[in-house]
């Protein structure tokens, strides 16, 4: 096998090290991916080898005979005495059962892989809702919120729960049973499992947070393939996890610098959200790194750019093929304070819009492309709710993306396009709703806190006011709330109040570095108590869980969302109603 010798340059530090032991071999064992799609390939041996000793074979074939060139052989990777072989931007056309093996003259390791085709093209559109920490909880309490109860009947169902199509879908990553939000919108975005704060890559040993071997995405997939048209809306920043890993390569999910950059080289039609402080260098009152100005950049290519609510609503008239939209430097507000707390960031951004309203102008951007297109929209502030125990603030997100979902649905059905929807967490939260929390005790604040909480018959149904027309009521400081409890606690002062004045903090700086304690702002609330909690003092607030999220689906493709699938499946799904792999045959 003929391979060219490189030497890398030394890194300063090692970090994210993967320990290796004999050969690693990426992409791993039973890894399932796309006929055609792009994938890098590479080999970590555990020592330094020789170019005649090292040895890499695709069904006993030689790799350079199979892909058309050579692997590169890496004779010190990073400066250490270890070799690997790589090969970038190859493809498997075929389907079907795949043994590599890698050997080092003493050693020899093989993995199997599943290439997988499509049938032909069934949906135009592919727009994947994300409901990000979304849990079953969650949903319960959106609808006993924006619905009602009465006589232990609700007054109607969510968009999100009304879909033909529903399965149960695992969660877990490469390294662990418990997935972040990088690694879990990566297995959607492209069929491959991947570590956690990782996306769009397999995380090597090496520390470069951006030289992993890649495995190609849906949306560039879809782009290459079929010329659609791509659009990401959330209410996140936008370089964060969820959105990033549509488009995104990299180890470290922070690489925020990185990932503004790669979304300007990737040019999606429609980029939508929070995070305009790392489109601006410092000098513009920005956060990167550099000196680039990639807001003027975007304005350079032909991109319609919106900083608030009215220029969006403004930019949407004069029919943008592109669109940039950034409203806060950092993520959004929430529905609850943006529509009646007015807490948060909202006095510094008051003008922000409603995921309703960037979804609205998104289908309207992209529809213009008769090949079709790809959207992913994310109601992020969930997670990041849930995890500050913060679940009124969770709740009326979950509202609001049922909401987006609904007008999305109906858009679908008025234009009678063949497009498939789908409604997905990225990973669970241990929470549960175990009951109501009363404050209407005759006993008034003496009564203990836990004494408040009913359960069972005592539980009754909630008293929050009747929703608007949107499904949201506009108190949540009533006499008998949802009780919504975490089964992962940070040390917090427990109130069981709804946090009015902005979003919750349970934490603050421990006294010794990298610790946290709970938040001394909430001592003096009547009647709270210190909760110890049931974390290491390095966390800050409530984490993710490992149980198995709700998918449901409607329109063309959705017919293969049922029973239980694993979240690379979730890809899969897409791929197959877009008919991606057809022409790979």
């Amino acid at each position: 096998m003929m391979i060219r010798h490189v030497v890398a340059t030394a890194f300063a530090s090692l970090m994210f090290v993967s320990a290796a032991s004999a050969q690693t071999i990426y992409p791993i064992d039973r890894a399932e991916f796309l006929a055609g799609a792009k994938f890098d390939l590479k080999v970590e041996f555990a020592g330094e080898v020789t170019a005649d000793k090292a040895s890499l074979t695709i069904n006993g074939a030689d790799a350079a005979a199979v892909f058309g060139k050579a692997p590169e052989l890496i004779v010190q990777e990073a400066g250490q005495p270890r070799s690997a072989l790589l090969l970038r931007d190859v493809t498997l056309n075929k389907p079907g059962r795949y043994s590599i093996e890698a050997g080092d003259g003493a050693t020899r390791r093989s993995v199997s892989w599943t290439v997988y085709d499509t049938g032909p093209r069934r949906a135009k559109n592919v727009i994947l809702f994300v409901g990000d920490g979304l849990s079953p909880a969650h949903r319960v309490a959106a609808r006993l919120l924006s619905k009602g109860i009465q006589e232990g009947r609700a007054g109607g169902k969510l968009a999100i729960d009304d879909m033909p199509q529903m399965a149960l879908v695992s969660t877990a990553g490469s390294d662990s049973i418990i997935t972040d939000s990088a690694n879990a919108a990566s297995a959607y975005a492209t069929g491959h499992k991947a570590a956690v704060n990782a996306m769009g890559v397999y995380a090597d040993r090496t520390s470069d947070p951006l030289d992993d071997p890649k495995v190609e995405t849906l949306a560039s997939l879809a782009k290459r393939k079929l010329g659609l048209s791509i659009g990401i809306v959330t209410n996140t920043e936008v370089e964060d996890a969820t959105p990033a890993a549509v488009i995104a390569h990299t180890r470290r999910r922070a690489a925020y610098d990185d990932i503004v950059a790669q979304f300007y080289a990737a040019q999606p039609d429609v980029l939508m959200g929070g995070g305009a402080a790392y489109f601006l260098p410092k000098t513009a009152n920005g956060r990167r790194n550099d000196d680039i100005d990639y807001l003027a950049k975007f304005r350079d290519a032909g991109y319609a750019v919106a900083t608030n609510a009215t220029e969006l609503d403004a930019a949407s008239k004069t029919g943008p093929r592109k669109l940039l939209g950034l409203f806060a430097p950092g993520n959004m507000d929430g529905v609850l304070d943006r529509r009646f707390l007015k807490g948060g960031g909202v006095a510094k951004n008051p003008d922000q819009p409603d995921l309703t309203q960037q979804v609205a102008v998104a289908l309207d951007v992209l529809s213009k492309n008769d090949a079709g297109f790809f959207l992913m929209v994310e109601s992020g502030l969930i997670d990041k709710y849930a995890h500050a125990l913060d679940m009124e603030r969770a709740v009326y997100d979950t509202i609001m993306l049922d909401n987006a979902v609904r007008q999305t649905r109906d858009w679908a059905k008025a234009r009678g396009d063949a497009t498939l929807i789908l409604v997905v967490a990225d990973h669970n939260h241990p929470n549960a709703l175990v009951g109501t929390v009363r404050d209407d005790l005759a006993e008034g604040d003496e009564v203990p806190l836990r004494e408040r909480i009913g359960v069972y018959e005592r539980a009754g149904f909630p008293n929050y006011p009747a929703p608007d027309a949107d499904g949201y009521p506009e108190r949540v400081d009533v006499s008998r709330r949802l009780a919504i409890f975490s089964a992962s606690l940070p040390d917090h002062y427990e109130t069981l109040r709804p946090k009015l004045d902005g979003p919750n903090q349970p934490t603050e700086a421990g006294d010794k570095p990298g610790t946290f304690k709970a938040n001394d702002k909430y001592k003096g609330v009547p009647g709270a108590v210190l909760r110890i909690g049931n974390l290491p003092a390095m966390m800050n607030a409530s984490v993710h869980s490992g149980e198995d999220v709700i998918l449901t689906a409607a329109g063309p493709g959705s017919d293969r969302v049922r029973g239980s699938l694993e979240n690379t499946d979730v890809f899969r799904v897409m791929a197959d109603a877009l008919g991606l792999g057809a022409e790979a045959k």
